[in-house]
């Protein structure tokens, strides 16, 4: 469906950096030109902030604070959903009804308020559709 916005999990995001990621960051870097190409690329603040946390201090071979913040500030051309009160208040009613825990329902909330079809994570339920948000595990 082009044009439609597709919502980036912060997995995804790190394993495009992650040298140490194999596979992974082969499809996670082709996702990411995909999206900087077509321009269909979606995120959160609670994304961003995730990723930033991941790739200066919990992978393998961690980014460099500068590398980390420059790679943030391309990241912020894209469409960013900012998570408001709202945004928190549906995320629990999401948490409620489908299980998922408070954050990953908030990843939902966000792809959903940013009017995203599709939400790319390896930790969500892949082929489940939300909201009108179908998700799917791109590895």
């Amino acid at each position: 469906m082009p044009g439609a916005k597709i919502f980036l999990d912060t997995n995804v995001l790190i394993y495009a950096y992650d040298v140490s990621a194999g596979e992974r960051r082969e499809k996670a870097e082709k996702i990411l030109v995909d999206l900087w190409e077509s321009g269909q690329g979606l995120l959160s603040t609670q994304v961003l902030q995730e990723f930033f946390v991941s790739v200066t201090r919990k992978i393998p071979h961690p980014l460099a604070l500068k590398a980390a913040k420059q790679i943030i500030n391309d990241l912020l051309s894209w469409d960013i959903v900012v998570n408001d009160g709202d945004s928190i208040l549906e995320a629990i009613e999401l948490h409620s009804s489908h299980k998922y825990s408070f954050w990953d329902s908030l990843i939902i909330q966000a792809a959903i308020k940013g009017g995203a079809s599709l939400l790319l994570s390896e930790d969500l339920s892949g082929g489940q559709s939300i909201r009108g948000v179908t998700i799917k595990n791109p590895f």
